[in-house]
């Protein structure tokens, strides 16, 4: 099932009484026509003979989801308590439900959905689904607020997702593991700006973040943004000119932005590299841009390593920048 696809669901639920069979179907209504799941209900085929049989097989094998209405009768039918010319259907259904949860339990559990409507209870639900020890689903109004729980079950998007885990220390009180930031997600990234080896003031760094525009022409800031996502605390590199720049009487500047707000900036030139140390505790995104001052800054809005000649392309350098 592709993500654009509608679930497909089936309801299965007895006849108790009309007024209960009427809240079953604007349930169902809601399901289909206002939350937009592929929704069948066996009062929706009512309009031709049949083999009811063979409608229900064929809706429970094709189902993603069953839904199981509880009620006082469709409990006695499913658990094996009514006669058998009593609610034929509903018996029918929950015996392949069963069967299908004996052959293979953590699929069906997961598949087969025990939903309680207003005025209904929990002891409704019949027992081989053991409502008091795995999920049930309480629906108290036809809203999207009100099946939040079921939709969730449903699509598999819940909504306090589990969060990426960090690296682990160790039991003790262990240091932190610097992460180079050349091999973090770069989001976005502007031409001439590449991962590679810089020497900046006699310091040969290998893994480097470098900006060396491929045109004479190209004076135009650099930038690149870093996906953090929350799990760092520190950034620290020495930015500066490269020793093998073709102007080597540039001078640079360097901001740097976390989340959209500036956080530092340093003028570097050649024999006078700036050392950066910051604190990222909790950004998502660090930004670093390098241009020439003057020129005018990236419509990105990040950080910036500048250089002064005009007319000359920036080539600048970041040595060995890490994340702890």
């Amino acid at each position: 099932m592709s993500d654009r696809e509608a679930p497909r669901v089936f309801v299965t639920y007895s006849h108790d009484t009309p007024e209960h069979k009427e809240l079953v179907g604007k349930f169902a209504t809601f399901l289909r026509a206002v939350i937009g799941l592929d929704v069948h209900l066996d009062a929706w085929y009512d309009n031709t003979r049949r083999d009811w049989s063979l409608w229900a097989v064929e809706h429970l094998d094709k189902a993603d989801f069953i839904l199981v209405i509880a009620s006082p009768e469709y409990k006695r039918r499913a658990d094996g308590a009514a006669m058998p010319h009593e609610g034929r259907g509903a018996q029918f259904e929950a015996g392949i439900i069963r069967n299908n949860l004996t052959r293979d339990l953590r699929r069906e559990t997961e598949r087969v959905l025990p939903v309680i409507l207003p005025g209904r209870s929990v002891d409704e639900i019949p027992t081989f689904l053991n409502a008091h020890s795995t999920t049930r689903y309480h629906v108290e109004e036809f809203t999207r607020a009100g099946v939040t729980d079921l939709l969730a079950a449903i699509t598999g998007q819940g909504q306090y997702p589990m969060p990426r885990r960090g690296a682990w220390l160790g039991g003790g009180a262990a240091e932190p593991q610097p992460v180079r930031a050349g091999e973090l997600p770069w989001t976005c990234a502007s031409q001439g700006v590449r991962r590679g080896g810089a020497s900046i003031d006699g310091t040969h760094y290998e893994h480097g973040i470098v900006l060396r525009p491929a045109t004479p022409t190209a004076t135009g800031a650099g930038f690149v943004e870093l996906d953090l996502d929350g799990r760092y605390q520190r950034f620290t590199t020495v930015a500066g000119v490269l020793d093998d720049a073709r102007d080597p009487f540039q001078v640079g500047r360097v901001r740097v932005v976390l989340d959209g707000t500036p956080r530092s900036e340093h003028d570097v030139a050649a024999g006078k590299p700036a050392t950066i140390d910051l604190d990222v505790t909790g950004a998502r995104v660090l930004r670093l841009e390098m241009s020439r001052p003057g020129v005018p800054a990236s419509p990105f809005g990040s950080a910036a390593v500048v250089v002064s000649r005009r007319g000359r392309p920036p080539e600048l350098g970041l040595g060995d920048p890490v994340v702890t």
